[in-house]
């Protein structure tokens, strides 16, 4: 009896993890944190790092939580969904919406008390763009809800830089808008294979309002324009020549990704290639900045 209720118990806390976004989450933290270190030439406090990552990752685990509660009659109807916690109901809605809040108040908790009041007062706009006005109105109301609700999943390197520096500068912006213009054509690829699930749904992405062939061509002329933002960092001088070598290169295979989505026409083929390569170009773009960063810091070093 011992086994089965410890099973039983170990099922119940990988469901309530899976609420949580947890693959979605830790990009944003990632994001956040490549914002922390980018903030400052020199180390940053240890103590302050864990508390405003742990806020920054709850407050995101909050966000996605309540993403799943408002959306499980959704989730219920679409193949990529139907098996979450709620649709399979294996756990009430009280429950769910009671864990978001929790995750949510002890995120703010830690801001205030811990890191300060405008990183603290970014997450929860960010927290609420995302849960309420993104998934409770323009998902449900506009083709163009994800470039309008990009802004809160662009947000976390700003969070970070805050959290270090009390402020929010240009280059923090800039990091912001990387991440704002990469949102659409990474999900509007998803969007394209999902077309049929979304229109089952319905919801207005923008496949099912203006067809696939408009929307890549979309995807095509954001993916151009994000690269040409992510070559501002360098043009700014925040960056060094590491970091424009890896923009130029994954800005290539991006657009290459793009192109190829492009020439399908009307089909879906190469679109969740095109999905999978977002991701890694994201990652890796952050993780460049990354190393550029501490690369010109050695260097300062070594010739001062």
């Amino acid at each position: 009896m011992t086994e089965l209720a410890l099973y039983i118990s170990n099922i119940r806390y990988k469901r309530y993890y899976e609420l949580c976004k947890p693959k979605v989450v830790l990009l944003i933290v990632f994001t956040a944190v490549v914002g922390m270190l980018l903030s400052t030439p020199g180390p940053i406090p240890v103590d302050l790092f864990i508390y405003a990552t742990t806020g920054i990752a709850l407050a995101s685990a909050s966000g996605a939580a309540i993403n799943h509660w408002v959306d499980q009659r959704i989730d219920t109807i679409m193949d990529r969904t139907k098996n979450r916690p709620l649709p399979q109901g294996d756990m009430s809605g009280i429950s769910a919406i009671v864990f978001a809040i929790s995750l949510g108040v002890i995120a703010m908790i830690i801001l205030v008390t811990q890191v300060n009041m405008i990183t603290a007062l970014l997450t929860l706009t960010s927290l609420i763009g995302y849960a309420v006005i993104y998934t409770m109105f323009l998902k449900r109301t506009t083709p163009q809800n994800i470039v309008l609700g990009g802004a809160a999943g662009a947000a976390p390197p700003v969070l970070g830089w805050a959290a270090m520096t009390g402020e929010v500068n240009t280059e923090a912006l800039l990091l912001f808008l990387i991440i704002f213009i990469w949102t659409p054509p990474h999900f509007w690829a998803l969007a394209i294979k999902r077309k049929d699930e979304y229109a089952r749904a319905g919801l207005p992405m923008l496949p099912v309002t203006h067809g696939i062939a408009f929307t890549k061509i979309h995807i095509l002329l954001y993916t151009l324009m994000l690269v040409a933002v992510t070559l501002m960092p360098f043009a700014i001088k925040m960056t060094g020549l590491v970091y424009l070598a890896g923009a130029i290169s994954l800005g290539i295979g991006f657009i290459y990704h793009a192109y190829k989505l492009y020439r399908t026409g009307n089909s879906d083929a190469h679109a969740m290639k095109t999905f999978a390569y977002s991701i890694f170009y994201l990652s890796a773009l952050f993780a460049f900045l990354l190393a550029d960063h501490y690369v010109r810091i050695l260097l300062r070093d070594y010739f001062i």
